[in-house]
């Protein structure tokens, strides 16, 4: 987003410093606006769809992917206001995992806000983390 008008960043301070887990309570943003409303990425590599076996590149490669969604919008993640995460098998390892890789590529702008969903599984054998992403650009 540009300089003039970053979003309304607010983590209040009655609640706890949600960015060492990856995300910020609320962002508010002026309209009228553009906004992108991004599907489910996975870690899914190419056409064929192809999944790493552990965690940690699934989710570098589902970030990889909505990157590349963003560039097709002339977006980049500093447009990103919300996010999803689908996660299998959750525990606090890969919440752990999830974070680390958020701070990379979030590393000099805000942390998005965000709502992580533990799930059994998600549409195809063996995927173990899903993103969805809502961008706005002013």
């Amino acid at each position: 987003m540009d300089n003039n008008k970053q979003p309304g960043l607010i983590n209040p301070i009655e609640l706890f410093n949600p960015s060492p887990y990856g995300f910020s309570h609320s962002i508010s943003v002026e309209s009228p606006s553009r906004m992108c409303f991004i599907s489910g990425q996975s870690g899914g590599v190419g056409e064929h769809h192809v999944l790493a076996n552990d965690f940690k590149t699934q989710v570098q490669d589902a970030l990889k992917n909505l990157q590349i969604v963003l560039q097709n919008h002339s977006m980049t993640f500093e447009n990103i206001v919300k996010i999803t995460l689908l996660i299998v098998d959750h525990n606090q390892e890969k919440l752990q995992i999830w974070a680390d890789e958020a701070r990379k590529v979030w590393k000099s702008s805000y942390l998005p806000t965000s709502t992580l969903i533990p799930v059994n599984q998600l549409a195809l054998p063996g995927m173990l983390f899903e993103i969805d992403a809502i961008a706005v650009e002013n």
